[in-house]
């Protein structure tokens, strides 16, 4: 038996030697034609006004749920239906963080037409945060909902961690806005996390990153949404001007300390009013200071940034085409013979192809600088914040961090008595 297997081996090994033979490579210089690209087509303009229309009762239905139903209950329905629909049945895209690059695009590109889908995706969500605080973070993106379902045994981050990893974002929105611009890809997309598990399918790395991130969610509540989301810049900064947003109790705070531990994502502040505060001179002194400095940080940043585009400017196949063309014909060793043929074949003389490289990595040093003087405006704005201490004499959501969630209300004793009296009413 184990010598017919032996055989059996052997003869596929031998028959492997040929394969090459059958299928031999094409020959660009003998009037090769090369094959039509074939690419699915557009979703049907009332598929995607269906999807608006979904996006927009689910934002409406999570706001009701919130502000007047005040109901965690029905939050946790509308997470499980938002899990189901706008990740599984619609397999994560096209979702309202991806949408940043559609928009991006738009903006640098005449050619380039924005999907309607893509405009309300990322128009609306941003619209009822700057209306109602994250409500869209609540129970409505697909993204944070898959994670909210892991949150079983919630730990605080330390502060000083907390601070720090709530920068990534912005790195990440700046990078994601660059490539974008410039026509190079859509990074947000192609590392997304949990487009593999809906999808369930994908590259191997992006799916084992999302599963950790669900497995990290266990005790880390929303690690995603908190420390790398690039949307979440965007809600933050609309959320914090929200005309109505969700308070912890539904009138008057009693200081019970019940709702301190209770929501996961350390979005609770805690009043202040019995610390010790510093004179109003040196804390004017320091916030004259920081504000000298911003501009120095959004000048030595945009520097820092223009330095990165020969390193950026390398994930645009174009100029990675162009460095390796370039690399090779310097080379003794002619490496990229495949590669060299397929663009002798395109009919693109080499000069051409330099000049695209030179062009897109001047965009890059462009790009570099708004991306670069835009995080150290951000690193500015955030010692700012820090630095003032505002007085609260109540338990009040941090606006910008709160995602809305409905956990805290469920440990407000004014909450229970405001839901006893209604049941009265109603009986």
């Amino acid at each position: 038996m184990r010598k017919i297997l032996v055989m059996l081996f052997l003869l596929v090994s031998t028959l492997t030697c040929f394969a090459e033979n059958r299928f031999p490579k094409p020959q660009f210089e003998k009037g090769y034609t090369l094959p039509e690209t074939t690419a699915p087509g557009p979703r049907s303009i009332l598929l995607e006004s269906v999807d608006v229309v979904v996006l927009l009762a689910a934002l409406s239905l999570a706001t009701w749920l919130v502000l007047k139903k005040r109901s965690r209950r029905g939050v946790f329905l509308l997470t499980i239906f938002s899990v189901i629909y706008f990740g599984f049945w619609k397999k994560g895209c096209i979702c309202s963080i991806g949408a940043i690059q559609n928009v991006t695009l738009w903006l640098f590109d005449n050619q380039y037409v924005l999907p309607l889908s893509a405009a309300a995706y990322f128009i609306l969500p941003l619209v009822f945060a700057l209306l109602f605080g994250r409500v869209f973070c609540a129970a409505v993106c697909p993204l944070g909902t898959i994670q909210d379902l892991m949150i079983l045994f919630p730990v605080k981050v330390p502060s000083c961690l907390a601070q720090i990893l709530k920068l990534i974002p912005y790195v990440y929105l700046g990078l994601g806005a660059l490539f974008a611009a410039t026509g190079t890809a859509f990074v947000i997309c192609r590392l997304d996390p949990f487009v593999p598990i809906f999808r369930l399918s994908g590259k191997l790395p992006i799916l084992m990153t999302g599963i950790v991130l669900l497995l990290i969610g266990i005790f880390v509540a929303r690690p995603y949404c908190r420390f790398l989301c690039p949307f979440s810049v965007l809600l933050n900064w609309m959320s914090k001007l929200s005309k109505w947003h969700a308070t912890i109790t539904p009138d008057e705070c009693v200081k019970c300390r019940l709702c301190e531990k209770s929501c996961p994502f350390d979005a609770i502040q805690i009043p202040n009013i019995n610390q010790v505060a510093e004179p109003r001179i040196s804390g004017v002194h320091r916030l004259i200071m920081l504000l000298i400095l911003l501009p120095f940080l959004a000048i030595g940043g945009g520097w820092a940034g223009s330095r990165l585009d020969v390193v950026l400017a390398r994930e645009n196949p174009t100029v990675r085409l162009a460095e390796a063309i370039q690399q090779n014909d310097q080379s003794e060793l002619k490496l990229m013979v495949f590669e060299k043929e397929a663009f002798d074949g395109s009919g693109m003389k080499k000069e051409d192809l330099y000049v695209q490289a030179h062009t897109l990595r001047n965009k890059f040093r462009k790009g570099g600088w708004f991306m670069g003087g835009f995080l150290g405006v951000v690193f500015g704005c955030s010692l700012i914040g820090v630095s003032i201490k505002r007085t609260r004499d109540s338990y009040e959501p941090d606006r910008g961090a709160c995602l809305s969630c409905a956990r805290c209300f469920m440990s407000c004793p004014k909450e229970h008595q405001r839901i006893k009296k209604l049941n009265q009413v109603n009986c």
